[in-house]
């Protein structure tokens, strides 16, 4: 059986990492959040720079571990074809689950990695956290002095290429398409569901608030995520 996943905020909420649009997101709480996650502002402004080091430092990431319904993903490739994690999370929760890095396709980015708007050297976030935390509000490039940011998708940037094109062609290929935590609402993951049903998947949906893609789904469930997705998976695999 061949599956792709595709996952979102809500599968991480319950490791205590916020979204970024509900009543308590990132975006509610901080009116420079969003200011924080546009290129030109970022670029432009030290304030941006350093409110957004100060929230990574303060990120709940660094303390959060993967959720149950993480691991049960991981262990899905023990039990069939998985083709790819495809998530809108930035995390990394998934590889931290055990998923194979390979199959994680990260169409956002991730938080646990740098990278320099300078020279395009990259590194562990760890590194820039210890920087930020021994004084400097603004760490810049270790090898060139450039600006440093987290390697995730800013606004008025696009998205890798690669990544996507390798996200499509697993939703394309599987004989199950599983949304979990996601509203399918953003593309262009949203796009991914009702392209892999034109292509003869079947489709599953595990979100708590409906989405626009339900009537596409074979079956679609409300709940607790911790709960319904080792469930669910279990019936499906075994």
């Amino acid at each position: 059986m061949r599956i792709t996943f595709l996952t979102g905020a809500g599968l991480s909420t319950a490791a205590g990492i916020p979204d970024f649009r509900g009543p308590q997101g990132v975006w509610t709480r901080d009116p420079l959040a969003e200011r924080m996650s546009t290129l030109s502002w970022y670029l432009k402004s030290p304030e941006v720079r350093e409110r957004a080091w100060q929230m990574r430092l303060e990120s709940g990431i660094w303390a959060a571990a993967p959720t149950e319904a993480h691991h049960r993903i991981a262990k899905a490739e023990e039990q069939a074809d998985v083709k790819a994690v495809v998530t809108q999370n930035t995390d990394g929760l998934h590889t931290l689950a055990g998923s194979s890095p390979d199959k994680v396709l990260e169409v956002h980015g991730s938080a646990r990695t740098w990278q320099c708007e300078g020279c395009d050297a990259t590194g562990p976030m760890e590194d820039m956290i210890r920087r930020v935390k021994d004084g400097e509000p603004d760490p810049a490039c270790p090898h060139c002095g450039g600006i440093t940011r987290a390697t995730t998708i800013l606004f008025e940037e696009m998205l890798k290429t690669d990544v996507i094109e390798a996200a499509f062609e697993a939703a394309e290929n599987c004989d199950w398409i599983i949304a979990i935590g996601t509203s399918l609402s953003v593309t262009p993951v949203a796009h991914m569901f009702p392209m892999a049903i034109e292509a003869g998947a079947r489709g599953m949906i595990l979100n708590a608030e409906p989405t626009p893609f339900d009537p596409y789904a074979e079956e679609v469930v409300r709940g607790d995520l911790q709960e319904t997705v080792p469930r669910v998976l279990d019936e499906l695999l075994g």
